[in-house]
């Protein structure tokens, strides 16, 4: 099949690339000329494992091309997947559906033939219609139908997500979207991966609905962490003790700073907002919204405490700083908050991040320095803070990070290291729920 995606982000390049690795051929549309040439030269604009060969491979192939011409790349085209950002809108928490809607008018000037017009971005319930409408209303005699096929791509395993999901979702309204859409993911079908049928509304409130739900695991666990602290009682023995429960599972009950990253803030504010409009509060999602952004925050009281209960004029070293390792994605990282926080309370801040520091460098303060490898973010500090687990963080030479300190403090905001571990090296260790 032919395909189109517009957006050449991290959703639509992602999914434009695995499309490709099913063998349709792909175009993937973007309005940034410097990033469509860098793809063309086999540059990959974000950090996501084994999308440079994966892409590179299908570009050599021939099934897939990189453009800024729309009209060009929609003719033909018997899908066209809108792939664009859809960011918290500011001042109210809604999603910005403007980049949606544009590509929407933009579609309708260029159809020159059926084809089944996909929303792939996250959006609000209703969404799909609003497509709809702008290009009835642009291509009165135009032959299409709207989709809803929502992602549920996690970065840093989005390959294998796309590969091998736990479901696909799709929405239509009608037997021929259907059957063009069972024909696009028919490799997955081969492998027997359930393909949800819906209709448009339904798959659009899906995609919220599971982030919602994850997110609430999350915040949940936090919380459990919080009161862990209080009574003497252990986080992880809590999660494993209740994820050994079927009905509840054991993933998304890891205790941390919060949760952040490009989706689950966004959507819960999204969703928030939807139902208010709606007249359906979802009082439980609005509860983790608030209590996720008080968390990350509160972080930096802990950090302090820890420290002797403060943290002025002294040097802490922080290890990680996007939102979750195997990923350069900075959206709503608890750094964002935890590093600003310390600088204000007088802290001189000294960071590492395997992958994450060119774009920091854009969104923290300026009086950040950043290092080449933990140890040197480590040298001469007070103390150091571990806010994301790359795996390089996981096996430390805790002795000679410690050589490196002035004072050996640590705060594990991940649960990395073994109390008893740090005490025996001498460590004023500090975790969550522990």
């Amino acid at each position: 099949m032919r395909v189109t995606m517009i957006g050449s982000g991290y959703v639509g390049l992602v999914s434009g690339a695995c499309f490709a690795d099913f063998g349709h051929e792909v175009i993937c549309v973007d309005k940034d000329e410097r990033k469509i040439e860098a793809l063309k030269r086999g540059e990959i604009p974000i950090y996501e494992p084994g999308l440079d060969v994966l892409v590179n491979g299908n570009r050599f192939a021939g099934r897939l091309s990189f453009t800024t011409d729309l009209a060009e790349a929609v003719k033909g085209a018997e899908t066209v997947f809108i792939a664009v950002g859809t960011p918290t809108r500011r001042g109210d928490g809604h999603a910005d559906l403007s980049y949606v809607y544009a590509a929407a008018e933009e579609i309708a000037k260029s159809l020159t033939g059926y084809a089944v017009i996909v929303t792939k971005s996250t959006v609000p319930v209703g969404t799909a219609d609003e497509v709809e409408a702008i290009i009835r209303r642009a291509a009165p005699n135009a032959d299409f139908s709207v989709a809803s096929n929502p992602e549920f791509l996690r970065e840093g395993a989005a390959i294998d997500d796309f590969k091998r999901p736990d479901r696909v979702v799709v929405g239509v309204e009608d037997d021929r979207a259907r059957e063009i859409m069972r024909q696009l993911y028919r490799p997955l079908n081969l492998n027997e991966t359930p393909i949800l049928f819906t209709n448009r509304r339904t798959a659009e409130l899906t995609k919220y609905a599971a982030n919602a739900f994850l997110a609430t695991k999350i915040t949940f666990i936090n919380e459990m962490a919080d009161l862990c602290e209080k009574t003497g009682a252990n986080v992880q023995d809590v999660a494993r003790g209740i994820g050994l429960d079927r009905r509840i599972g054991s993933k998304f009950l890891h205790a941390g700073p919060g949760y952040g990253g490009s989706c689950f803030p966004k959507d819960t504010l999204a969703l928030v907002q939807t139902a208010r409009q709606f007249e359906a509060p979802t009082r439980i999602v609005e509860a983790v919204v608030e209590v996720n952004a008080a968390r990350k925050k509160r972080m930096v009281d802990k950090i302090a405490a820890a420290c002797g209960g403060s943290v002025k004029g002294k040097t802490i070293a922080v290890l990680g700083l996007t939102f979750k390792p195997e990923t350069d994605d900075m959206r709503d990282a608890p750094s964002l908050e935890i590093v600003p926080g310390l600088i204000g309370l007088g802290a001189k801040v000294q960071a590492h991040d395997p992958q994450g520091m060119k774009e920091a460098k854009h969104l923290l303060p300026a009086s950040v320095t950043y290092c080449g490898t933990p140890y040197e973010a480590a040298a001469q500090a007070d103390a150091v803070v571990i806010i994301t687990e790359w795996n390089e963080y996981r096996a430390l030479d805790i002795d000679k990070l410690s050589r490196t300190m002035k004072d050996k403090v640590m705060i594990d905001l991940r649960n990395i290291y073994r109390p008893e571990d740090m005490a025996e090296a001498g460590f004023s260790y500090t975790s969550i729920g522990r």
